[in-house]
């Protein structure tokens, strides 16, 4: 079993209310060989909501609002659930403030990408959970 990023398994929960549904990890959920979270749907964020980025080790949504508890909440109750069930593996969204892995927006909201993880891929591989994106798959 692994965690993949819930809008990757085709839930609308992604900022501007879509998903980026890849079909295989669909399939993964749909045979029970995955399980979907969203950590800004686990942190009662609202979908839609203004689209975040990471600058300085904080969440800012595009209005300028500081954002980084109720995201870092959403992170750790992911982990808990993560830890509870026992899963090693994680597939996450690219580039997202909370589930980018090696590669984030830079805070700039200009489509710029810069090293780094989202907080919830930083908490998973922090606790010995291997995290890839769907564009390592």
């Amino acid at each position: 079993m692994i965690v993949v990023s819930a809008c990757l398994a085709g839930v609308e929960c992604r900022y501007n209310g879509s998903s980026c549904t890849v079909p295989q990890i669909a399939v993964m959920v749909r045979q029970g060989k995955a399980i979907p979270l969203c950590p800004e749907m686990l942190a009662g964020l609202p979908t839609p909501r203004p689209p975040a980025e990471q600058r300085n080790g904080r969440i800012i949504a595009a209005g300028g609002e500081d954002q980084t508890a109720a995201y870092l909440s959403g992170a750790e109750l992911g982990l808990k659930i993560a830890i509870l069930i026992g899963y090693q593996e994680a597939i996450v969204k690219s580039k997202s403030p909370t589930c980018g892995c090696g590669l984030i927006y830079d805070g700039t909201f200009s489509g710029r990408l810069i090293p780094g993880d989202g907080l919830f891929a930083k908490l998973l591989k922090e606790n010995g959970i291997r995290v890839c994106t769907e564009e390592m798959v």
